[in-house]
């Protein structure tokens, strides 16, 4: 088995780091117009995994005493005694102490919102205590490469960046919804508050709008950077993958919830691929 400190990082299970890394790769294509410059691309990547890596672990320490009363969680590295609450804490204050380390080459403006990232990083596991739709808070953390994205590479963080960022809000929503079906009987357990349950039977169709609140924004933000038939259609691509989402979760099953979860790494793939291709062919 891998060992404990691997598996609560998640390196075990690599679809949040895509998750993570598709909208950065979106905001950092955009904001260059193409192929960023290398040495930024090579500096977010890196930044992607340690820092959905480091919020594993404070995630995990905000569950502690949720995650043994709940099936998918039960035999994480902390609710098995595996790893102690100070060994997660110092994993992850040394992630993100490496991450800010990365970036100091960079534009002043990426330091500067590098400290609301870290803070959204960190407070987003304990939104589920009062939150009605934490997913919408991920969305946030999770997108927030976005205008740092385009500081790094413009010094600055355009309307348009903001705009991106509200896309992956939703598509946020979206895949955590589903993420969260998975689990809303334990959570009405245990009194976690998630989108799943307070979306209750309209779930489906919350999934469903959130999808294209998303495509219509990156439409949008695509329009006006001047992108063409080739992003479009990775757009169209991406509608096709997000019904077949909807139609394996329509009878709420646990296993096709989870696997319409996973499967939102080739949304994000091809709204990028379309991206960049489309920036390569006629940028």
């Amino acid at each position: 088995m891998m060992h404990p400190y691997l598996r609560l990082l998640r390196l075990d299970k690599p679809i949040g780091i895509l998750l993570l890394l598709w909208p950065t790769l979106w905001g950092l294509w955009l904001a260059a117009g193409g192929f960023p410059p290398l040495h930024i691309l090579l500096i977010f990547s890196v930044g992607v995994v340690l820092m959905r890596s480091a919020g594993c672990a404070v995630n995990d320490y905000a569950d502690r005493d949720f995650d043994a009363h709940v099936e998918r969680t039960s035999q994480r590295p902390l609710a098995t005694g595996e790893v102690s609450r100070h060994e997660a804490l110092l994993l992850a204050g040394g992630l993100a102490l490496i991450s800010f380390l990365l970036i100091l080459p960079l534009d002043r403006l990426v330091i500067l919102l590098s400290f609301p990232a870290l803070f959204l990083a960190v407070s987003y596991p304990f939104t589920k205590r009062f939150f009605a739709i934490p997913q919408a808070y991920l969305g946030i953390a999770f997108g927030f490469g976005i205008p740092m994205a385009y500081a790094a590479v413009r010094g600055e963080v355009p309307g348009e960046a903001w705009l991106l960022l509200l896309a992956n809000v939703f598509w946020s929503v979206a895949y955590d919804t589903e993420y969260a079906m998975v689990d809303r009987a334990d959570d009405l357990k245990i009194g976690i508050r998630t989108s799943a349950i307070t979306f209750g039977r309209f779930d489906v169709a919350a999934v469903a709008l959130c999808y294209a609140a998303t495509l219509a924004l990156l439409g949008y933000v695509g329009a006006q950077a001047g992108l063409g038939i080739v992003f479009n259609a990775g757009l169209l691509a991406a509608a096709a993958i997000a019904l077949y989402h909807l139609r394996l979760i329509r009878n709420r099953e646990r296993a096709a919830c989870f696997k319409a979860f996973l499967h939102n790494t080739w949304f994000g793939f091809v709204v990028f691929a379309g991206l960049a291709v489309d920036a390569l062919m006629f940028g």
